[in-house]
């Protein structure tokens, strides 16, 4: 998969993006100094620049129709999302300012405030805390990288817009050739993220093993990502649980790395990524129509092909479909 030669021409008006409320905890990982720009490769500094012009999105009268009367706007006039904070590419960046957001959720959150006929207003926020942002009413919705699972349905909506996918990364000079069920990690310290499906899945494996009588696995946690890839290269962990979007940009610009997995984000059946929105909200339809529009008329594709993902693309939307744990 290749990150560096991708170009689109976009004219239009700019949408008003505000960034507003970073945590102040954020890790070592949550910006890119000025000192990192400047050793950036020179195909990645290029693609962040072409990647920071905007993929605009068209209003849809039939989506705006949708937004129920009573719904009332966490920013009147703009679609407040919560995206990841700090530096995730290609979910979410910064570009190369050190200050403006980019990535795949900024783009998507864009086309569908836009279609919507609204500005969109950005909110950086952690994984811990999008629930919690959710329900009090923080923002509208979250696109961070956010699965449909069965617990999740019990308190969000959710509309689907690209597909989810998991990767298994190791060091390059790592014997491990390739992991597709529990038996392949057993023995091994595993990285993954907390409260994450592939934490999910990766338990379901360890509890596998041991019935089986195999060597047992060690889950091991890292919130900074870049201490993560840092621990794999060093042998100080062997395998890398993460989202294949994120493992593969770092895989493909710089990173000791190489993928040894691929699963669905549902594993063993389907999951999708979707918007993520309070439980009985009333956005959920005219957010479907809104990506739909954009499925149909190309700009999601554009997206996700600029940043990698092309094969992430959805034939169409759907809203609270089976997801993981289904």
């Amino acid at each position: 998969m290749s990150f560096s030669n991708r170009a689109l021409t976009l004219l239009g008006l700019c949408v008003s993006i505000i960034l507003v409320g970073c945590e102040p905890h954020q890790n070592s990982d949550s910006s890119v100094s000025n000192a990192t720009i400047l050793t950036m490769p020179k195909p990645m500094r290029e693609l962040l620049a072409r990647n920071t012009i905007p993929i605009h999105g068209a209003i849809d009268q039939a989506a705006v129709a949708k937004i129920p009367v009573n719904y009332h706007l966490v920013n009147s006039g703009y679609f407040t999302v919560a995206v990841i904070a700090g530096n995730s590419p290609p979910i979410t960046t910064l570009a190369l300012d050190n200050k403006t957001p980019i990535g795949i959720e900024v783009d998507v959150a864009r086309l569908i405030a836009e279609t919507l006929g609204l500005q969109l207003k950005l909110v950086p926020t952690s994984w811990e805390d999008w629930p919690l942002g959710i329900n009090s009413g923080k923002y509208d919705a979250a696109l961070i990288n956010i699965s449909v699972s069965k617990p999740r349905k019990e308190r969000f909506d959710f509309v689907t817009y690209r597909k989810d996918s998991l990767g298994l990364f190791v060091a390059k000079d790592s014997p491990i050739q390739h992991i597709s069920e529990a038996k392949d990690v057993a023995g091994q310290r595993v990285i993954v993220g907390a409260g994450t499906n592939q934490e999910k899945i990766l338990l379901g494996w360890i509890d596998e093993n041991k019935k089986n009588g195999l060597a047992p696995t060690t889950p091991v946690y890292f919130e900074d990502k870049a201490m993560a890839i840092l621990a794999i290269e060093s042998g100080r962990a062997d395998v890398y649980f993460v989202p294949n979007p994120s493992g593969t940009w770092r895989m493909e610009n710089g990173a000791n790395i190489k993928r040894v997995g691929y699963l669905n984000g549902g594993w063993p059946k389907t999951a999708d990524i979707a918007v993520t929105l309070k439980k009985g909200a009333g956005l959920d339809q005219a957010i479907q129509i809104a990506v739909n529009s954009n499925i149909k008329n190309g700009k999601m594709h554009a997206v996700l092909a600029r940043w990698g993902l092309a094969n992430e693309i959805l034939e169409h939307s759907e809203i609270n479909p089976s997801g993981f744990g289904e």
